[in-house]
């Protein structure tokens, strides 16, 4: 240690965890810095900008209210099914987008890791950061369709915060185990997009995971 503003960094086999943490500290303005270039660098050079974070989720939700709720008239248990949709979709892109962005930071940062040393967990979570920014704008459109159908939320609606914890959380732990994978194999690269695409078809976000019968009843299958 040098001064209040420099220190030393010394790598050697053996270094007890609280160490790393104490790095993560340090670096925390790195942290910042890395976040909000993903945020400028993301809409760069594009027509609209940051509408992209809107039209996505919008265009999706028209399509999956089209086929699913008119088409195969599938059950909203009692919501409307643009509503159902888009409320769905909004932790869904969070994780897809997060883990699309974070398992491709490490090679795409490749030339500022080998130049200097900094804790390499700084850079996917950066990239996690940068999708909570699409979550929230997208979540004022979901209030502005809540209001255009007439619709109010109950009382889950102050769960939210905790799923949200918790598709941060899955995406931070799995992007980490995919970004080393995909430095080492970078056929990783190519299969994240299609599990992403996969996981949106199967997972329930064009439909309920309840099915309600005519009479009412409510079961979890």
């Amino acid at each position: 240690m040098t001064d209040s503003h420099t220190y030393t960094a010394i790598l050697s086999q053996g270094r007890i965890e609280k160490n790393y943490w104490k790095d993560l500290w340090r670096y925390r303005e790195l942290f910042y810095f890395l976040a909000w270039r993903d945020i400028l660098v993301r809409y760069k050079q594009t027509v609209i900008g940051i509408a992209w974070s809107v039209i996505r989720p919008v265009l999706t939700m028209i399509v999956f209210t089209l086929i699913f709720g008119r088409l195969a008239k599938l059950p909203s248990d009692g919501v409307p099914y643009p509503i159902m949709v888009y409320a769905a979709l909004l932790p869904w892109q969070f994780f897809a987008n997060s883990l699309s962005e974070a398992s491709n930071s490490l090679i795409d940062n490749a030339n500022m890791l080998t130049k200097v040393y900094f804790p390499r967990l700084v850079v996917p979570a950066s990239s996690v950061i940068t999708g909570l920014v699409d979550f929230f704008i997208s979540f004022v459109i979901l209030g502005l369709i809540m209001l255009w159908y007439g619709f109010a939320p109950g009382w889950r609606m102050f769960s939210l915060p905790l799923f949200l914890l918790l598709a941060f959380s899955t995406s931070f732990g799995f992007s980490l185990w995919l970004a080393a994978l995909n430095v080492k194999y970078r056929d990783f690269r190519y299969v994240i997009p299609f599990i992403v695409q996969f996981g949106l078809y199967v997972s329930p976000v064009g439909f309920t995971s309840v099915l309600c019968r005519r009479s009412g009843d409510c079961s979890t299958p």
